[in-house]
């Protein structure tokens, strides 16, 4: 297999030949047709231990299945997505995003057993990020991580369904729950953001307000089903965000993992309000005026992809996607595999909406 391997979380990426191991009990081997890059690609670099492959929104053909697999066969189309242990408290009541063993599973570079899939001349490659390390022409997945959609699938499209996607429309659909007619301010408008927007039209919600300083990514949003668009660019945030809906919203999402920007997300609410939380990265820490949350009932809480069951809310956006009823195709550009740190260069520098590297076929 081939694969884009980082060893300097400083330096661009190389694309070499690994070994990959035959699948365990349980595991299953898919060839990618497609990889979303995500956010938590980059943030990861100067945390994970190199030689490490990251990557982890793939979409493919199953190549092979481990013993115990008998609900895939070589040849079914497939969406990757995180891994989670399937056996703890969180895991027994159908919620997988909330694992707690999610860390072992995810972001340590090996199996929870301390062994890798990966190796270069009989030399361990990290890899198992976030279940799949997708930057790479073969993937070796928990059978978890592993969901089958239907034949005729566009997998060029359906790679960042496993994640980018899926904490979007999942924090809106599965989470947030808003009734048809309900308010909701979405902060931060890009690909997750885009997503959580598509989520509140496909749940009826009436007034949509997107929130972002990128002109471009406003005017996308209306084009998605904002009915207002606020900038983030100027002073009163949440003032101006309750300005478009007299007495608050019923429902807001911020995206963006800024303290400020999560604030103004609290803010704009109306009593009894809620705010799902779903960025991370840019602040340590959030912080509330005690009055913004104690004297209006308002509540926050915080969404981890989605809270999405995968076997059932990935098909669910599939067949969304097919019927024209989650229109992501325009925020996707697509790159051939060998281009991976042009890719990541333009995801950085914010040139794209949705970066998806490509595999020859």
């Amino acid at each position: 297999m081939t694969a884009a391997v980082l060893r300097d979380p400083a330096g661009p990426l190389e694309l070499v030949q690994l070994e990959l191991a035959p699948p365990r009990a349980g595991e299953v081997v898919v060839r990618l047709v497609s990889t979303g890059i995500c956010g938590t690609d980059l943030e990861f670099r100067s945390m994970m231990t190199p030689p490490v492959v990251l990557g982890h929104e793939g979409a493919g053909i199953v190549e092979q299945v481990g013993e115990g697999v008998t609900d895939l066969a070589v040849g079914d189309p497939v969406a990757l997505t995180f891994a989670f242990c399937g056996e703890c408290g969180p895991c027994s009541q159908q919620a997988m995003a909330y694992c707690e063993n999610f860390w072992q599973y995810n972001f340590i570079g090996t199996r929870p057993d301390g062994s890798t899939a990966l190796s270069q001349d009989g030399q361990p490659v990290h890899g198992h990020f976030l279940g799949q390390s997708s930057f790479a022409t073969h993937v070796l997945a928990r059978r978890g991580s592993v969901v089958k959609v239907p034949e005729g699938t566009d997998l060029r499209v359906v790679g960042p369904f496993g994640c980018g996607f899926q904490t979007g429309a999942g924090g809106v659909l599965n989470v947030l729950r808003p009734a048809p007619g309900s308010s909701i301010a979405v902060f931060g408008a890009g690909a997750v953001g885009a997503a959580a927007i598509l989520g509140a039209v496909e749940a009826g919600c009436t007034t949509i307000v997107a929130v972002d300083v990128n002109p471009a990514k406003l005017e996308q949003a209306r084009a998605l089903g904002a009915t207002h668009a606020v900038s983030a660019a100027e002073p009163d945030l949440a003032e101006r965000v309750r300005a478009e809906v007299p007495g608050g919203l019923q429902y807001s999402l911020d995206t963006t993992g800024r303290a400020d920007v999560l604030r103004a997300a609290v803010e704009s609410l109306a009593p009894l309000g809620v705010c799902g939380v779903i960025g991370v990265g840019a602040s340590a820490e959030m912080s509330f005026e005690w009055r913004s949350i104690l004297s209006t009932g308002r509540s926050v809480v915080g969404i981890t992809a989605g809270a999405s069951v995968p076997e059932e809310f990935l098909p669910r956006l599939v067949e969304l996607h097919r019927a024209g009823r989650f229109p992501v195709d325009g925020l996707l550009t697509h790159y051939p595999f060998a281009e991976v740190n042009r890719a990541l260069d333009d995801v950085r520098a914010g040139r794209v909406g949705k970066a998806v590297l490509t595999f020859d076929a």
